[in-house]
């Protein structure tokens, strides 16, 4: 009679010690998120735990982290550059005057992270 394990298609090793070990494999892949990444998980973990439990329970807790990290940083990338144009920031005011530039364009930073903190991160 076949295990649970070998109908869903595992397999045994039988070890040196006569005992069988089953061959697992991961199927999780690699983490490469970064900062929103780590930002949503530590949400999950602190306010959503039936949710982090669900992900890790169907292993799909790093392709989920990946995925919000990505579209974070896409997100923020086009929340920049729509902003800046509004706002009518140029290379010139950049050129003329270094810091008002600065003040402006971190402004900007800071309000489009806002945006997306509350669009993908906290939800």
């Amino acid at each position: 009679m076949k295990s649970t394990f070998e109908k869903m298609g595992g397999t045994y090793t039988l070890g040196a010690d006569g005992i069988y070990y089953p061959n697992l494999v991961s199927t999780d892949e690699e983490p490469h998120y970064g900062k929103y990444g780590m930002m949503r998980k530590t949400y999950l973990k602190e306010h959503r735990p039936a949710m982090y439990s669900l992900y890790m329970l169907e292993d799909r807790l790093t392709a989920h982290l990946n995925a919000v990290d990505d579209e974070a940083k896409e997100r923020m990338e086009v929340l920049l550059l729509q902003m800046m144009e509004k706002q009518g920031i140029t290379e010139a005011l950049k050129a003329h005057d270094q810091m008002a530039w600065f003040g402006v364009v971190n402004n900007i930073r800071n309000a489009a992270e806002e945006m997306v903190l509350v669009e993908l991160i906290y939800r």
